[in-house]
């Protein structure tokens, strides 16, 4: 995996990094990409398991949640798109959000083409590794619906530990309370 960008470690502002996985580029957010995301968005699993948030329904709105997702100043979150590394085509998103100290939770999405190739553990693993490195995170967290067994596998293949079921704990897009399964990775795990 290679990496590239500085951290400030002082005041854990974060420099754009670009992040690579077998088959994948992890990479800052790009205005260009709002028509990739827009239909990204549309698609009803992605607006199923999202929070409704800063979901968009036109080119101006999803422009909008690019540009929040690509201001790392925050020191909150650290959002990249996911894209092949052989053609730069978008295949998901993969997020760090909630960083507070040495924990933050980790979130990703990936388009329907993408799905069941391992996209979304590869870039969960490398985004993982690059947090416990160079932000020094010591926790992190990844929560998903138990409605959503998908997302389980994903975190089963990124070694990220079940720990338990948070009974009605989020709302997702689809308006409702979910009971969500809890998984953790710590930087001591193997």
């Amino acid at each position: 995996m290679g990496v590239a960008g500085p951290v400030l470690a002082h005041c854990r502002v974060v420099e754009h990094a670009e992040i690579t996985a077998p088959g994948l580029l992890l990479r800052p957010w790009r205005v260009e990409d709002a028509p990739a995301v827009l239909d990204a968005l549309r698609e009803p699993a992605i607006a199923r398991w999202n929070p409704r948030r800063r979901v968009t329904d036109d080119l101006a709105g999803a422009r909008d949640w690019i540009r929040y997702r690509a201001d790392w100043s925050g020191g909150d979150h650290v959002s990249l798109a996911v894209t092949s590394a052989a053609d730069g085509v978008l295949l998901g998103s993969v997020s760090l959000h909630q960083i507070h100290g040495e924990d933050a939770s980790i979130g990703y999405w990936t388009v329907p083409a993408a799905r069941g190739a391992g996209v979304a553990s590869r870039a969960v693993v490398a985004l993982t590794t690059w947090a416990f490195a160079e932000l020094r995170l010591h926790r992190v967290e990844l929560c998903h619906a138990v409605d959503n067994p998908a997302s389980c596998r994903v975190a089963e293949r990124a070694g990220y530990r079940a720990e338990g079921t948070l009974r009605e704990a989020f709302r997702y897009g689809d308006g409702l309370r979910h009971d969500e399964h809890l998984h953790a990775r710590l930087a001591t795990d193997a």
